[in-house]
């Protein structure tokens, strides 16, 4: 039996939720597909339970820095079962709650999806038809070419693991790796990142990756970059991994072994061919309208999508786009020119716009401000143990192409910078703006 939707949602995750907020509205027949749980990756084994630790790491940090206050504290000590225990608690109505919404704005399918023609797809032997299909399948765990990858786990074990580790390793030294090492260290597990690149989080502002790794040194991590890992093997109840760094081949023993290199497009099981969808195994082949350009039925939002940043925010956002250009006709590309993030260590790494290494790449005549918050009144009344920041101005349009910083409360002040360049904001009329005092908001004229 063949069914006949108008949209065909591959993925319950926050890009299917974008599209289909959009078609419901404009009375579209929607079928979603979801092989796991409804919400995708971000609410239930990302961004939101991983807060949740993040969250009992900043108090950790908060004990540390009490001294400063003349406030004694007695060692803290993390309870770490109870810790993941409510963590689950916290997200546990979530795929419930999502499956809800989905099931108001169409029909739901649960099971494995596969092309079986361009517009056809194959959900466990029930073939469903439609003149659109949305591939919002999100994202995996970028598998890792070393012996003995199998027995590294990833951040979804990391999750779920209710006993603390002594120690851990983790393999890549990406956004992964440097949120969960953070939250591990400040709990008391010993902490090694092994990253092959020559530095950290390449395409972050680089002294600000200095900044967020002189932290991460100070409270106890492990860093060692430009390395190449050989293999990971049991070593009686522990794991041994094998590298080399500099010439010399080094082996560590750990409790856990961690895939921190990232996470790549979920697309692989889709058949893709059978439905005229042109890739390359990895990347789909999008127009600026993010539809496929062998197959006008197809699009493509979300982590699913590798020529945009793996972010929430912008899973929704392309979500939205596509569910326009479905109901509307193609006419709306996506604007990704100011995407603020952030990078949740302790403190966090947040940043907007271009790098100065992109400024000088394009031959912009940018001004730099580099500033050190730790000995400003603000940095200094929070005891701040790093307080980093980079400005960019385009000197000849007054406007501000960039911010990166650290600590500060970057994760929230980021946005004032988004929303200045967003709306064309002049960075002289940011300057000149009144803020409360003493906030670090009101720190903002003095980073310009």
């Amino acid at each position: 039996m063949t069914n006949k939707y108008d949209i065909i949602i591959l993925g319950g995750g926050n890009a299917g939720f974008g599209v289909s907020a959009v078609a419901s509205e404009a009375g579209k027949s929607i079928a979603f597909v979801e092989q796991r749980d409804f919400g995708g990756t971000c609410p239930n084994r990302g961004c939101t339970p991983k807060k949740v630790l993040v969250a009992a790491a900043h108090a950790l940090h908060e004990i540390e820095t009490a001294s400063a206050h003349h406030i004694e504290v007695s060692k803290a000590k993390l309870n770490w079962t109870k810790l993941i225990q409510r963590e689950k608690d916290m997200i546990s109505f979530i795929p419930d709650a999502m499956a809800g919404v989905a099931e108001k704005r169409g029909d739901v399918y649960r099971g494995t999806a596969k092309f079986v023609g361009p517009n056809s797809i194959d959900v466990d032997g029930n073939i469903l038809t439609a003149d659109n299909i949305v591939i919002a399948t999100g994202s995996k765990t970028r598998p890792l070419p070393i012996p003995g990858a199998e027995l590294m786990i990833t951040s979804e074990d990391v999750l779920s693991e209710e006993t603390q580790p002594t120690e851990v390793v983790f393999i890549g030294g990406g956004v992964i790796a440097m949120e969960f090492s953070h939250v591990y260290a400040r709990a008391g597990t010993k902490v090694t990142i092994l990253e092959v690149m020559p530095r950290l989080l390449p395409r972050v502002e680089a002294d600000a990756v200095t900044a967020i790794q002189g932290e991460s040194e100070r409270i106890g991590i492990t860093i060692k970059t430009g390395v190449k890992v050989k293999s990971v093997a049991k070593s009686g109840d522990r794991l041994s991994v094998t590298y080399e760094f500099d010439g010399i081949d080094h082996t560590i023993e750990t409790d856990r072994v961690i895939n921190g290199a990232g996470r790549i497009a979920n697309v692989d099981g889709l058949d893709l061919d059978a439905g005229n969808v042109k890739h390359d195994r990895i990347a789909i082949d999008v127009d600026q309208y993010l539809r496929s350009t062998s197959n006008p039925s197809v699009w493509v939002a979300g982590d699913a999508l590798v020529t945009s940043p793996q972010l929430s925010p912008i899973a929704s956002y392309e979500g939205k786009i596509v569910g326009e250009n479905i109901v509307n006709g193609a006419t709306k590309p996506p604007d990704y020119a100011v995407i603020p993030s952030a990078i949740y260590t302790i403190p966090a790494l947040s940043t907007v716009g271009l790098t100065e290494e992109d400024a000088k790449n394009q031959g912009l005549n940018v001004s730099v401000k580099t500033s050190d918050m730790r000995e400003w009144f603000s940095g200094k009344s929070y005891a701040e143990t790093v307080a980093f920041a980079k400005v960019l101005v385009d000197q000849d349009k007054d406007r501000i192409v960039g911010a990166h910083m650290v600590g500060h409360q970057a994760e929230e002040l980021i946005h004032l910078f988004a929303m200045a360049m967003r709306h064309n904001i002049p960075a002289s009329s940011l300057k000149e703006d009144m803020f409360a005092f003493p906030t670090f908001s009101s720190d903002i004229k003095n980073l310009i």
